[in-house]
């Protein structure tokens, strides 16, 4: 017990060694294999469902009410007692464009253009890419390379914004919502297994790990049908 009231709730108490961040992918339904038949909705209706709800939180009006407009390009690094609630940076769905929701509510599931998210863990502390933006990029796993000719990112060129670092935990970065990049695969060969990596690059990031397929990448599987 005595040991116990030394331990902070704010900040682990040993931080000498972060790890790299991991990634995870939205929709996650029923494993990393998402397929689907555009012209059959109840196929892809699910993840369209799924996209929806884990975006409610990142509603335009939702982050305008609860957080604040920040200088983009630059760590938002907050002084005070750690037991100071922190204030949290806006990250609004708008910012995703295509892949928002928004225009297109299917989010491209309609048309066999899905849009898959991707997020980074969150690490108390963590500052990501040692002061330039960690970007993303998307190539087939394994078979032709042809079999992913196109897909575009959002927000902008598919990278995390260094004001949404670092992070400052769950009990006093409470509005905290995880920046977010939008993979929206435009052409992909349809009835086909496509076994697709997304990898996370920049300074201090590990992606090449072959034992942790979560370790600064993430590996799943498209099949479009028609």
């Amino acid at each position: 017990y005595v040991m116990l009231l030394t331990l902070s709730p704010y900040t682990p108490t040993y931080q000498d060694r972060v790890s790299p961040p991991g990634v995870m992918i939205r929709p996650y339904l029923n494993g990393f294999t998402i397929a689907f038949n555009v012209s059959q909705p109840s196929t892809w209706q699910p993840y369209v469902d799924s996209m929806h709800h884990f975006l409610a939180a990142y509603d335009d009006k939702v982050q305008e009410e609860k957080n604040i407009e920040c200088i983009s390009g630059q760590y938002f690094i907050q002084g005070g007692n750690e037991s100071e609630e922190k204030k949290a940076c806006q990250f609004k769905r708008s910012l995703l464009q295509n892949c928002s929701g928004i225009e297109d509510p299917t989010f491209g599931y309609s048309k066999g253009q899905p849009c898959i998210l991707l997020k980074m863990n969150r690490i108390i502390g963590y500052r990501p890419g040692a002061g330039v933006p960690v970007s993303v990029d998307c190539k087939v796993q394994k078979g032709n390379e042809s079999d992913l000719r196109s897909v575009d990112f959002y927000p902008g060129n598919g990278t995390f914004d260094l004001m949404y670092y670092p992070y400052y935990g769950k009990i006093t970065h409470v509005n905290y919502t995880s920046p977010l990049v939008a993979m929206h695969f435009t052409d992909v060969k349809k009835n086909y297994l496509v076994h697709i990596q997304c990898r996370l690059n920049g300074k201090g990031i590990i992606n090449d790990v072959n034992s942790d397929r979560f370790l600064g990448r993430i590996i799943f599987t498209l099949r479009i049908g028609k």
